[in-house]
């Protein structure tokens, strides 16, 4: 179980329909799809190259009550929306959270700087300065990666999908 986190309005929804488009081997993404803000949860099968991983999209609204879904999980991905400058710092503070969760100390976690196609976003160097990502990965007891993508425009995405599959526990 790979688990799907971020604020509200981040991309997460749009981010699975084309990750489940590129698993399809659709070579053209096509304009992204109209997504809904998602209250709960949404669980979705991926199947790329006769492997199935499955990824659980946790609500920003959620928040609170993530740690009730920490158990099953050997992924996390965090998504972080790089065009809003009003969310990076609590998006900071929620995957500090995330981070220090007990049962996520041997999950291996990827952090998304989404919405890279906008004009408005701040460069990789300066996100990863704010986030101050070298300490968080040097002290943090999993194995982090982080990639830029822009679900709308499909760049990075192919790099999400190596990372999902090649960090997928064959159980």
């Amino acid at each position: 179980m790979c688990l799907l986190l971020g604020a509200t309005g981040v991309g997460k929804t749009l981010l699975l329909k084309r990750l489940q488009k590129l698993c399809q081997m659709e070579a053209d993404l096509g304009e992204a799809p109209v997504t809904l803000p998602t209250v709960g949860t949404n669980l979705t099968d991926l199947i790329f190259r006769k492997k199935k991983i499955t990824i659980r999209e946790l609500g920003g609204c959620m928040g609170p009550i993530w740690p009730k879904y920490y158990l099953d999980c050997t992924s996390v991905i965090f998504v972080v929306d790089s065009a809003n400058i009003a969310q990076i710092s609590s998006s900071c503070v929620q995957l500090l959270s995330v981070l220090s969760a007990e049962p996520l100390h041997s999950a291996a976690v990827l952090v998304l700087f989404n919405k890279r196609d906008l004009p408005c976003t701040m460069s990789l160097v300066e996100l990863k300065s704010l986030f101050r990502m070298d300490d968080v990965i040097r002290t943090a007891p999993q194995s982090i990666t982080t990639l830029e993508i822009s679900g709308r425009s499909g760049q990075g995405l192919q790099d999400v999908l190596a990372w999902l599959f090649s960090n997928r526990s064959d159980t």
